[in-house]
């Protein structure tokens, strides 16, 4: 009994506790000693690089925030100008905004393609909620769409009707990124599924198709539908310039999606498609139950890497005259009075760009960890 007591005493004693590690061994202070301190010629050049990024992030802070101008009276920019550089000059942005972001569509409307920004974003963060991943989704998506589509013409509920040719700024980035992927994606899809088709004129059709559109730079597509296509068409026809450029980058992104599909297909075990053929499925029930979620989900980083890509590719449709974002910003600081304050308008579309990037890189990143979660051990 004596015996018991004394064991169950030393169990119980402050030197029988289990003991954490030292901040040595695991914790920031070991990350950091193994990856920046690990040597006199790690440390040296952590120090040279922590130097560099301090000093420019003091003189990016000077510039951006302490010296910066941020409105003038009546646009007069003497203020701007007298700085010589040292501060930033955001009156531009303050007073150029609206041209930025709505391009040349009409002032006083001006609650209608922001009302469409919102939209779009609204219809982004609701189609990324997997419990709305249902039916439903569809016939949301199409309401949405429509009412973008009446918000930006106009003509009825006694809204003025505003040509496209009026469109620009954000709008108009959202609209070709936006349409661009959701047809596009569908079509790769199919491109894929045909490519490792067991008919050869459906085989060779799609390889001929994504050969063909991988082959030439989009800039060569965006001057076909703009220049070429309106040959071909009977006289008196003319098709809508936005409707050209944007079916000219839904092909280009199909191209380019279904090369990424067709590796997640290729990747895919060869035993799912007999365990799905000895079920006795369908061509179509075991392509949509069974490979295409599996091979899908493989794929999704250079999925969402195209999709970035594509979002900033829309910024090439200036060559033929559509005022997108980056023409807008481009556009704004043509005037004389604004002209040398390019800077600052560039590093703010930077940043709605990057926002937009970012968001579908974290997004990305979130999903793939959630529907792989099953591959952890």
């Amino acid at each position: 009994m004596s015996d018991i007591t004394l064991n169950t005493a030393v169990a119980s004693s402050p030197e029988a506790a289990p003991r954490t590690p030292p901040a040595t061994v695991v914790g920031p202070v070991a990350w950091f000693r193994a990856n920046l301190f690990s040597s006199w010629w790690s440390t040296a050049v952590t120090l040279l690089l922590a130097y560099l990024v301090v000093r420019w992030a003091i003189g990016f802070i000077d510039w951006a925030f302490v010296n910066a101008i941020w409105s003038v009276p009546n646009s007069q920019t003497q203020a701007c100008r007298a700085a010589h550089g040292v501060g930033a000059c955001w009156a531009v942005i303050t007073e150029k905004h609206r041209f930025i972001l709505f391009g040349t569509y009409p002032f006083d409307e001006h609650w209608r393609p922001a009302l469409v920004c919102v939209l779009f974003v609204a219809l982004y963060i609701v189609s990324a909620m997997r419990r709305f991943w249902r039916w439903e989704l569809a016939l949301v998506w199409v309401a949405t769409l429509t009412a973008i589509g009446v918000l930006m013409w106009g003509g009825i509920f006694g809204l003025s009707y505003v040509p496209q040719e009026r469109w620009g700024g954000l709008p108009i980035t959202l609209i070709l990124s936006t349409f661009g992927l959701a047809f596009a994606f569908p079509l790769a899809i199919l491109v894929a599924l045909g490519r490792r088709s067991s008919m050869p004129a459906i085989r060779l059709l799609c390889v001929a198709y994504v050969e063909l559109i991988r082959g030439v730079p989009l800039i060569s597509l965006l001057f076909m539908a703009s220049v070429m296509f309106p040959l071909f068409l009977p006289e008196g026809m003319n098709v809508d310039k936005l409707l050209r450029a944007q079916v000219a980058v839904i092909l280009f992104a199909g191209a380019y999606l279904a090369e990424v599909v067709r590796g997640g297909l290729q990747a895919l075990s060869k035993g799912q498609y007999e365990a799905a053929d000895a079920l006795g499925l369908s061509y179509w029930q075991k392509t949509g139950f069974i490979v295409l979620p599996q091979a899908l989900r493989l794929v999704i980083p250079p999925l969402v890497n195209t999709f970035i890509g594509f979002f900033k590719d829309t910024s090439l449709v200036l060559i033929i005259g559509i005022f997108d974002l980056l023409t807008a910003g481009k556009t704004a600081v043509v005037e004389q009075a604004w002209q040398g304050f390019g800077v600052e308008v560039y590093v703010t579309l930077s940043l709605i760009y990057f926002c937009f990037c970012f968001a579908m890189s974290r997004y990305s990143q979130n999903l793939e960890a959630e529907l792989n979660r099953h591959r952890r051990r």
